[in-house]
């Protein structure tokens, strides 16, 4: 499982967007989006650098990543 801190996420439509850009990557990620502390916890097949672009080009900011 990867962690990353994600900057940008206030309500819940961007857990949608998050989720569904993990979701792009890898359809069978599981997704656990802590809202309040602004962090992304992901198992899939997929690295954390292909999962961090996705982050990325939906519009949040990864400031960290850690294997969990």
């Amino acid at each position: 499982m990867i962690q990353f801190n994600v900057e940008g996420m206030s309500c819940q439509h961007c857990v949608g967007a998050v989720t569904r850009a993990i979701h792009e990557q890898d359809a069978q990620a599981k997704v656990e989006i802590d809202l309040a502390a602004g962090r992304v916890k992901v198992e899939s097949t997929q690295s954390a650098e292909a999962l961090k672009h996705a982050i990325d080009e939906a519009g949040y900011t990864v400031t960290g990543s850690a294997a969990v």
